[in-house]
């Protein structure tokens, strides 16, 4: 098993291109499954995740042919509709193959996902759509067994709460639906954005995505087509705020600066600069104190709960004291006790945690609890004194191409070593 090793304490320096997004281009890759054409998507991240799904999608019959920065996904026939347990169970997105092949089949078996760190995230909002348009639901030793005699129809489907990954999974079933749905307190974020960009110029009408209500109006077949990735925010603000954290001058490419609205302002406050144009951002801080700021995670366009635990490796370092509340998630601070034994003042009561800035961290044995808190162990060491060893990467494997050798090229002294 790898784990990483940091030398800290060396500011960074240098320009990191970020990758196209994980949380986007795993929906993406399900959407090859309601045509029979081929899928060919570009800027596409080379993660664990992305590979896990091509075997899910293989599994099915999917032709999946990867190169450098891209993927063919082609779906010419679906030689199965079951997705086994092994092949669901180590990542939850995989769970949205569901809707599209039962948008297409007509039925499908799928295991339900296995439990998550982070909270629980019942799968309830995404039955409960394909229920309303008209997939008859039955759960059987782990597994949803679906079916929808004549296909899907269109319905009106309003979220009790918003849900990113009920969202994208009813617009997944839906695009092939008869006649029309609409899904209200849908949830906002780029990434939904993105896969109904990439939907419709396959064939699909669906409008108001980056709303909280969106139209899709069901169409007979979707076709083949090349679609980019777009770039990922979340790693974009993880580095973001390694620069801040740790100082120096760190330049991002390939980003949308746009889509972190909620960030910029609150590293601003934190003392660092941020310079934006229209293909990059300038990170920087120069020998000024990191100030303290308080942050509550929301459903964006508000601070995303993706970056909270890096945007609390920077505050460990604050003069002062921080509050950072949790509203997404109700497990999300199992980074805390890691970053504690770095040295950190932290104190966590529920969806709470107060921080008390400390004058430095000092490197020591930690590990990762999930993907978003092994990008904050790694802000943490890259600023701490001494040597810091991050176990258990591969939850970073999961979301962060080559992190180590992007981080590297801005002079962290940062290595992959095998245990």
């Amino acid at each position: 098993m790898d784990k990483i090793v940091i030398e800290g304490g060396t500011p960074l320096s240098g320009e990191i291109s970020i990758s196209g997004a994980k949380n986007s281009a795993l929906k993406l890759m399900v959407a090859c499954l309601l045509t029979d054409e081929v899928l060919t998507l570009t800027n596409m991240p080379n993660l664990r995740d992305t590979r896990f799904l091509g075997h899910l999608l293989a599994n099915f019959g999917v032709a999946v042919k990867d190169g450098i920065g891209n993927i063919s996904l082609h779906a010419k026939t679906l030689t199965s509709t079951t997705a086994p347990y092994d092949l669901v169970r180590k990542m939850r997105a995989s769970f949205n193959v569901l809707g599209p092949v039962l948008a297409r089949a007509h039925k499908a078996k799928v295991s339900l996902p296995g439990g998550c760190a982070i909270g629980a995230r019942p799968v309830d909002l995404h039955l409960n759509a394909l229920k309303a348009m008209g997939a008859q639901i039955e759960l059987s030793e782990g597994y949803v067994i679906a079916t929808a005699k004549g296909g899907l129809k269109g319905a009106e489907i309003t979220f009790p709460f918003i849900s990113v990954g009920a969202t994208e999974h009813s617009m997944l079933a839906a695009v092939l639906a008869k006649g029309e749905t609409v899904l209200n307190n849908a949830a906002r974020e780029p990434e939904i954005v993105d896969l109904a960009n990439c939907l419709n110029a396959m064939g699909a009408k669906i409008s108001g995505a980056g709303r909280s209500e969106i139209t899709i109006e069901g169409v007979k077949k979707l076709s083949g087509i090349k679609f980019a990735v777009v770039p990922d925010r979340i790693e974009a603000g993880t580095y973001a705020l390694a620069a801040a954290t740790v100082g120096g001058a760190v330049r991002l490419v390939n980003v949308r600066s746009d889509h972190l609205g909620s960030l910029w302002p609150l590293i601003a406050q934190a003392g660092a600069k941020v310079t934006m144009d229209e293909n990059s951002v300038l990170v920087e801080r120069h020998g000024t104190p990191i100030r303290p700021v308080d942050v509550e995670t929301q459903a964006y366009p508000g601070f995303p709960t993706d970056l909270q635990a890096q945007f609390m490796a920077m505050v460990c370092l604050a003069d002062g004291v921080s509050i950072i509340r949790e509203n997404i998630f109700e497990n999300r601070f199992m980074h805390c006790p890691e970053l504690s034994r770095m040295g950190a003042n932290i104190t966590v009561t529920g969806r709470e945690a107060i921080i008390r800035g400390v004058p430095k961290l000092k490197g020591a044995q930690v590990m990762a609890t999930d993907l978003r808190a092994s990008a904050s162990l790694i802000a943490a060491g890259l600023a701490a004194e001494g040597t810091t060893e991050v176990g258990r990467v591969y939850h970073l494997d999961r979301g962060f191409e080559q992190i180590e050798v992007k981080l590297g090229n801005c002079g962290a002294r940062i290595k992959r070593v095998s245990e």
